[in-house]
C-alpha cells in the first residue's frame, strides 16, 4: 500500500492570463519554468495520496485567490484560513518591488485547508498567521513556512512542485518531494 500523507505543501506553477509581463513565469524571452492551467492543476490525483484526515498548505498568488480555492476544493480539502507572507527587504522594510495591475504586491498567500477532521498540533494555537521574510530567487518561498508547517501539522509530509535542493536549502528531513525539477519520491498522475 502507498504511503498516505497527512500534510501536503504545494506551490503549483500557476498560469497567469498575461504572459507578456517580465515577471510572468512563461514570458517568451525569460521562460523560467513550464506553467499549468487551473484545470490541469485541479485534476491532479492529490486526493489519492492523502490520508482521510489531512492538511493542505497551498501557495497562491494574490491575483489567483479564487482559482486557489477552486484547486483546494478539487483536491478534497475545505479552506479554513491562510498565512500571509509579507515580503521584506534585507533592511526589514516592506518590499516595494512587487508587481500587479492594481497594487504593488508585497504579499503572497499560503492557503490552509483540511480534509476530514484533522486538527492542528498544539503549537499552532500560538502561531501567528504571518511570515515576515525577504524574497529569494524567482518563486522561491521562505524557509519559515516549512518550520511553521512542521510545528503545526503532523507527518508524513509531502511537498508538491518541489524545487531542487541547494546548499542553502537542502531537502528537509521527514519530507517527501514530487516535481519535475527534483528526483521525486512518489508518482502522481497529472492529467
Amino acid at each position: 500500500m502507498k504511503e498516505k500523507y497527512q500534510t501536503i505543501l504545494a506551490d503549483p506553477p500557476w498560469r497567469f492570463n498575461n504572459s507578456t509581463g517580465k515577471v510572468s513565469p512563461e514570458h517568451k524571452r525569460l521562460h523560467r519554468y513550464q506553467t499549468m492551467a487551473i484545470d490541469e492543476i485541479a485534476s491532479m490525483a492529490v486526493a489519492s495520496i492523502c490520508d482521510d484526515n489531512a492538511h493542505l498548505y497551498l501557495w497562491v498568488p494574490n491575483a489567483l485567490l479564487a482559482e486557489g480555492l477552486q484547486v483546494m476544493a478539487a483536491w478534497g480539502f475545505t479552506y479554513k484560513t491562510n498565512i500571509v507572507w509579507v515580503k521584506i527587504t534585507q533592511g526589514g522594510e516592506v518590499s516595494r518591488g512587487g508587481v500587479g495591475f492594481y497594487f504593488r504586491n508585497a504579499t503572497e498567500l499560503l492557503l490552509f485547508g483540511v480534509r476530514g477532521s484533522l486538527v492542528t498540533l498544539d503549537s499552532a494555537r500560538t502561531q501567528p498567521n504571518v511570515i515576515w521574510a525577504a524574497r529569494g530567487r524567482h518563486s522561491e518561498k521562505p524557509q519559515e513556512s516549512y518550520r511553521i508547517i512542521e510545528a503545526c501539522s503532523p507527518g508524513p509530509r509531502l511537498e508538491l512542485f518541489a524545487r531542487p535542493d541547494t546548499p542553502m536549502f537542502p531537502k528537509r528531513p521527514g519530507w517527501h518531494v514530487w516535481g519535475n525539477e527534483v528526483e521525486s519520491d512518489i508518482q502522481l498522475e497529472v492529467a
